[in-house]
């Protein structure tokens, strides 16, 4: 689509069809974003060419907090918030991605195919890791020019960084493959490009939920094709809000925090003869606990038992969401909170204990909600700082979130809804 005819469209409402879906039915602040981010590709980039628009949902872990990484099951939800990107592509093999508040990245896909240990934890980092993927896969790809803006948060736990992987997944398959490449197939390439490429040792949760959308209950006990069942649930039907509060807390200085719990688990695991724990058993784990304690550790032995505790979670919470029983789901909402807390102990750093943003807002949660019956609340993510979730009915939220907001800052509490479409290309 044309610069012209794209900002028309955008203008006056003939693309509202494809954005209602994406962010329900009040969407004239949507499709004003929309239209600025256009007019900014414009004069970044110039109007000329063929435009394309493309949207991927950020994401909220409703259960199984750090399990995928040892091929656990989780519950997860696309979420109305989003990156969007104006997208234009190129004749070479260079890729020019400027995304809002950050400065322009210039990438030589050509010149930039191996991991580089000076270029980990950037964004040009994951965009050479996707296109290698892509190419290790026999995909096509090649350069282009993209301006994105997007309102995931980064650091909130809502996976900034894979909607952003499954986003450049997106736009080589949409510019290069004609749409084709699946997105299932997008996210497992967006986690081999964080690990490899980026130099996070991330589970592939995030990458599916994003490019998925909905609510789906993933089994990862074969990660190379993980078992993805969508759920049919309306949380906004039930009378539920999803409310995620950021405590500003940092999460640049936390790689180590994240990289030891799936590295304790998986040490359990081989000195069980096993390479990750789905591949053996909690009796196993209790029986050896003698011999765990002198080789692994205690934590690590914790963090084994929340794993195996979660997954049984994971499964009754999709059964009560199949059944209709919110109560029944709400309940492992809370358990899975307090084995977070206690036993996976991820709800702050011992590099810093002065500073639990997650735990106070875990306590002024539940001193706030507790009275109230059918409330819930946990950590997010994958903790350590950043934010925490509360489902929360529809008619107190705003009382919750003013709570909040007095604590941590005006508009630290998010009030969201669940978005049923994933990784999309809108025009």
């Amino acid at each position: 689509m044309t610069y012209t005819n794209l900002l028309a469209h955008l203008c006056d409402g003939t693309l509202d069809s494809a954005l209602t879906p994406l962010y329900g039915e009040a969407i004239a602040d949507r499709r004003a974003r929309l239209a600025d981010a256009v007019r900014t590709f414009g004069s970044l980039y110039g109007t000329e060419g063929e435009l394309m628009l493309l949207s991927v949902p950020g994401r909220s872990e409703l259960s199984g907090n750090h399990t995928d990484h040892n091929h656990g099951a989780v519950i997860a939800a696309s979420i109305d918030l989003d990156i969007i990107a104006v997208v234009r592509a190129r004749a070479d093999m260079t890729v020019r991605i400027k995304s809002e508040g950050f400065g322009e990245d210039c990438i030589d896909l050509a010149a930039y195919t191996e991991p580089d240990e000076t270029r980990y934890f950037t964004s040009a980092s994951l965009v050479a890791g996707m296109a290698d993927c892509f190419r290790a896969a026999g995909h096509a790809c090649g350069g282009f020019d993209a301006y994105t803006t997007s309102n995931v948060f980064k650091g909130s736990g809502l996976s900034s960084s894979a909607a952003f992987e499954v986003m450049i997944g997106s736009i080589f398959s949409h510019l290069f493959c004609g749409g084709a490449v699946d997105r299932v197939e997008i996210a497992k390439m967006a986690q081999t490009a964080e690990n490899r490429f980026f130099g996070k040792p991330c589970g592939l949760m995030d990458q599916v939920a994003c490019a998925h959308g909905g609510i789906v209950a993933i089994d990862f006990a074969d990660p190379s094709a993980p078992a993805i069942t969508p759920i049919d649930f309306d949380l906004s039907a039930a009378g539920y809000t999803l409310c995620i509060v950021n405590t500003g807390g940092n999460h640049a200085d936390l790689n180590a925090d994240y990289a030891a719990v799936p590295g304790e688990m998986k040490a359990v695991a081989a000195a069980l003869g096993k390479p990750v724990l789905r591949e053996t058993d909690e009796a196993a784990l209790i029986a050896a606990i003698p011999a765990l304690r002198e080789t692994v550790g205690d934590r690590a032995i914790l963090r084994a038992l929340h794993f195996f505790a979660e997954n049984r979670r994971v499964k009754a919470q999709t059964e009560a969401l199949f059944t209709g029983q919110i109560d029944g789901f709400l309940a492992g909402v809370l358990a899975s909170g307090r084995s977070s807390f206690c036993y996976l102990q991820n709800v702050y750093t011992t590099q810093n204990v002065a500073e639990q943003g997650l735990s106070l807002a875990l306590a002024l949660t539940e001193q706030t909600l507790a009275a109230i019956p059918g409330t819930a609340w946990r950590v997010h993510g994958g903790g350590f700082a950043g934010t925490i979730q509360a489902f929360v009915p529809a008619d107190t939220a705003a009382a919750y979130a003013a709570v909040m907001d007095a604590a941590f800052g005006t508009g630290a509490c998010c009030i969201l809804h669940v978005r049923t479409v994933g990784a999309v290309r809108i025009a």
